[in-house]
């Protein structure tokens, strides 16, 4: 006969928790990552679109760079005072 394996969630609950927990953290570094990078990827497209592309020249895509970081910036502040990304708040209960 053969013998079971054990199964891949048998592990106690704690155990499973803190994998748990390390992929909330690893799903947040990489979430904050992709919105850093999108607002860079924003402002260096508008930068260098003023820039090339019209006669605004280069301190013209200069500060369109600017108000696009500013305008990004504050719609990210923003939006994690609304919902945070950090799921480690004050009196957070268990995963499991």
């Amino acid at each position: 006969m053969a013998a079971t394996q054990p199964d891949a969630f048998e592990h106690d609950t704690a155990e499973r928790e803190a994998i748990l927990i390390a992929h909330e953290r690893t799903y947040h570094a990489f979430a904050v990552l992709v919105r850093w990078a999108m607002l860079h990827t924003a402002v260096l497209i508008s930068a260098l679109t003023v820039w090339f592309a019209t006669p605004a020249g280069f301190f013209g895509g200069l500060a369109t760079a600017v108000v696009v970081f500013a305008v990004g910036y504050y719609g990210m502040v923003r939006r994690e005072e609304k919902q945070p990304l950090d799921l480690w708040v004050e009196g957070r209960k268990g995963l499991l």
